[in-house]
C-alpha cells in the first residue's frame, strides 16, 4: 500500500475551498485542520471531547492531553495546539450548537460520535472529491511532519510531536521534496 500523499499548501487550500462549499463545512474543515496543524491521527481526532480542547473559562487550550484510550499506541500524550489551530477551534465552536464538555467535539449527521473508521472514510472522501489523488486520512499527519522537517525541526522533536516512541517510526513520514534537496545543497 503506498504512503499517503503529502499535501502542498496549494493542495490543502483546494481541499479547504472544496469543503467550504459542502454540507458540514465548519466541522469538516476543522477535522482536516486538526490533522494538518497538530499531526493528530484521525482516530485521535474522532475521540476528542469538547472538554479536551476547552479550558474552564471557555477559551481554547494550548495543549490537548490525550488519554491512553484516545491514542493508537495506548500511550497518553500531549498534543501542542498552535495559534492557527486555536483560532480554527474557536471559530468552529462558535458555529455549532452548545453541548456539554463531555460531548464529542465532532458529531456525524445523526449526531453521534465518529468512529475512527467512519472519520477515516469521511476524510478520504473529502480528499477524493476535492481531486487530490493519493491523499488519505493520513495525509494531514504526513504533511504536518514533513512541513516541520523542511523547516529544520529535529527528528527527536518530530517523533515526540507525532507520539512515536522510536525515531525510526517517524522517518517514513518525512518526504524530501526537490525544494528541500535544492536548499540542502546550497548549505555546502
Amino acid at each position: 500500500m503506498p504512503q499517503a500523499k503529502t499535501l502542498s499548501p496549494k493542495e490543502l487550500r483546494r481541499v479547504l475551498d472544496y469543503t467550504a462549499t459542502r454540507k458540514h463545512a465548519a466541522r469538516n474543515r476543522l477535522m482536516i485542520m486538526m490533522t494538518h496543524l497538530s499531526g493528530m491521527r484521525v482516530g485521535e481526532v474522532a475521540a476528542l471531547l469538547k472538554g479536551d480542547v476547552l479550558k474552564q473559562d471557555g477559551t481554547v487550550k494550548d495543549e490537548i492531553r490525550l488519554t491512553a484510550e484516545q491514542t493508537k499506541g495506548k500511550h497518553a500524550r500531549v498534543v501542542f495546539v498552535g495559534e492557527k489551530l486555536r483560532r480554527e477551534i474557536a471559530t468552529y465552536l462558535k458555529l455549532i450548537p452548545k453541548r456539554p464538555n463531555t460531548a464529542h467535539l465532532f458529531a456525524t449527521q445523526k449526531r453521534s460520535a465518529f468512529s475512527a473508521n467512519t472519520l477515516c472514510q469521511t476524510v478520504n472522501m473529502i480528499y477524493a472529491q476535492a481531486g487530490i489523488d493519493g491523499a488519505s486520512s493520513h495525509s494531514g499527519r504526513r504533511s504536518f511532519i514533513t512541513t516541520l522537517s523542511s523547516k529544520g525541526v529535529g527528528v527527536r522533536v518530530l517523533a515526540a510531536l507525532a507520539g512515536h516512541r522510536s525515531l525510526a517510526s517517524v522517518m517514513p513520514y518525512i518526504d524530501a521534496s526537490d525544494d528541500m534537496k535544492r536548499a540542502a545543497v546550497e548549505l555546502v
